[in-house]
């Protein structure tokens, strides 16, 4: 069991927001839910998996919705584990985030700490994602539900029983999510000890952490994070147009880049919902979902979340391969899944042979 610090919290928000494809949540965010664990007082502690113990049950827990929605209640998030916990007739061992990202990652860690549980060094995507039902437990046939969604103020709370599958779960809490305005707290996904050990993304959380120390201690920290979770530089540029649209209980971008320095004279083109799905660099591809494409401050390399872009900053685009778990057939079914209905048809290239 480790004990995390401020410092270690505010790494957490900048290393998983590396992790994110731009999406997550805004890391403003997380540093708020940072600052505010240490300001009063609450213990952060960080279990791994293999230390859960026989008889334990973790929650999955997360925000969904479009990232363009602001605001966050502590309280409210609180609640809503607790509305699951009185269904289900027991109480959370620890809480696990359900994807990495600069805000979702903390909310599960703050709802631990808050109830005075550990948070599982693990997750159930390795990156963030944009529907609910998309992450490594669908491939290994965990259910979704019972599933507990509240409101930002869980002023309404929903139990979901049991649904036909995980997606038509994603469309229940996708559609709540838009009726109140755009955002909704999940608890969900209720892990067995032996499932911990071996379906989320193992130990990303202490991973997160150390690409966020990297991130501040460094002198190149973009050279460093490349080297440490071997990804690539996809561009670098100054944006030229930067297009978003929310509807529908998500955040939709599509930007446009004009290179710089080595990449001058050249373009670059992303799309998100929520988060990247695909990128093209002077029209021809360069990566593509599960692999995560996630753009950068051009110096300090942290994450800019896509729904935060405007034309004329001057960013640098990451490419990262994505957990071999999304690699596998299954795994790549349903993100093939979720890329036509986003109207995306490319068949997926490993990031390092597009490179």
């Amino acid at each position: 069991m480790r004990i995390l610090n401020h410092q270690d919290l505010l790494d957490l928000v900048d290393g998983a927001a590396i992790f994110s494809a731009g999406g997550g949540g805004d890391p403003e965010t997380g540093y708020s839910i940072a600052d505010n664990l240490a300001s009063q007082g609450y213990t952060v502690r960080l279990v791994s998996p293999s230390n859960v113990p026989e008889e334990a049950r973790v929650v999955n827990f997360a925000c969904v919705g479009a990232t363009t929605a602001i605001g966050y209640d502590s309280d409210a998030a609180v609640k809503t584990l607790k509305a699951l916990e009185e269904y289900v007739g027991f109480s959370a061992f620890a809480t696990i985030p359900v994807e990495l990202g600069g805000f979702n990652t903390l909310a599960a860690v703050d709802v631990a700490a808050r109830r005075g549980i550990p948070v599982v060094d693990a997750d159930g995507a390795g990156r963030s994602v944009p529907e609910v039902h998309l992450k490594v437990y669908t491939i290994d046939n965990i259910p979704i539900t019972p599933m507990a969604v509240a409101d930002i103020h869980a002023k309404n709370v929903v139990i979901v029983k049991e649904t036909m599958d995980a997606r038509a779960a994603e469309r229940i809490a996708r559609v709540l999510a838009s009726e109140w305005n755009q955002s909704a707290y999940t608890a969900r996904r209720i892990l067995t000890s032996a499932q911990v050990k071996t379906s989320p993304i193992q130990l990303s959380l202490s991973k997160s952490i150390k690409i966020g120390k990297l991130l501040r201690t460094t002198i190149e920290p973009i050279k460093a994070v490349l080297k440490e979770t071997k990804g690539f530089k996809l561009f670098e540029g100054i944006v030229d147009d930067a297009e978003r649209k929310t509807e529908a209980g998500f955040t939709f971008v599509n930007i446009k880049l004009k290179g710089t320095r080595e990449y001058s004279g050249e373009t670059f083109e992303f799309k998100a919902k929520n988060e990247v799905l695909i990128a093209y660099k002077n029209g021809k591809l360069a990566a593509i979902a599960p692999d995560i494409i996630t753009s950068v401050h051009s110096e300090a390399g942290k994450c800019i979340t896509v729904e935060k872009i405007e034309k004329g900053d001057k960013i640098v685009v990451l490419g990262l391969p994505a957990p071999e778990k999304w690699r596998t057939k299954k795994g790549l079914e349903l993100w093939k899944d979720v890329l036509q209905r986003s109207n995306i048809f490319e068949a997926y290239v490993p990031i390092e042979k597009l490179q």
